[in-house]
């Protein structure tokens, strides 16, 4: 029976945070409200949102209660070896990975980009900046501006990796993107779009060394940031 309570209340926060009912960043009904809103105990929430963080759509900061994260894109069955990326450790795994990778990505992006995927760099830039006020919508222009970046390196297999690793490699704690009028959230999100505009300046002036500076500070900071963010 509890198997099953688990299930269905997993299911039911799922489908919320697909649908968009819950947005990216947005956080999950409290433990107490759960439990009074579906009759269940508290180890069956707690269950049910273990489940929802191994797939890669919740994750739970201590002391503040679990937040939403962007769903991942409909795909292939990840391949073995793949992880979710759950815990605050996983997300500064994931972030030092992507330095490793997205540094050379953009060094690359620098001396072989076409116009055509220069302009594809300068319009996921445009639209992050666009969406400043719309979380859910900015992340998706944040991801689809580093895809583009790693497209533009001319080499496939860093194209590949970037879209493997899907949306949730963007996702980061609520304060990243603004979601209200506070002004310590609106200059960290100006904060990203300058970083973004270096990187993509550098990659348009076929500079590698400055493309390559630009894309690891922007990530050092972003795991600066995250981790300064979930500190609190």
């Amino acid at each position: 029976m509890s198997r099953n309570l688990t299930a269905d209340l997993a299911a039911d926060l799922r489908n919320r945070i697909v649908d968009g009912v819950i947005q990216p960043g947005e956080k999950l009904p409290s433990e107490n409200t759960l439990i009074s809103e579906f009759g269940v105990s508290r180890t069956v929430v707690r269950s049910a949102l273990t489940h929802l963080q191994a797939e890669g759509l919740v994750e739970t900061e201590r002391g503040r209660g679990s937040f939403a994260l962007t769903p991942p894109a409909d795909g292939p069955t990840p391949v073995p070896g793949s992880r979710p990326v759950v815990s605050m450790e996983d997300r500064l795994h994931m972030l030092d990975f992507r330095i490793g990778v997205e540094t050379e990505a953009a060094s690359l992006a620098a001396r072989n980009h076409t116009e055509r995927q220069l302009k594809a760099v300068q319009g996921a830039l445009e639209q992050f900046t666009a969406n400043s006020g719309h979380p859910a919508h900015a992340m998706k222009s944040d991801f689809e501006f580093h895809r583009a970046v790693a497209a533009a390196s001319g080499n496939p297999f860093f194209t590949d990796c970037i879209a493997a690793l899907g949306q949730t490699m963007i996702t980061m704690p609520r304060q990243r993107l603004i979601t209200g009028d506070e002004q310590d959230s609106r200059e960290r999100f100006e904060q990203v779009v300058h970083e973004h505009s270096s990187i993509y300046q550098a990659i348009a002036d076929g500079d590698q060394a400055a493309a390559a500076a630009a894309m690891r500070l922007h990530l050092s900071n972003s795991r600066r940031r995250f981790t300064a963010a979930a500190r609190g």
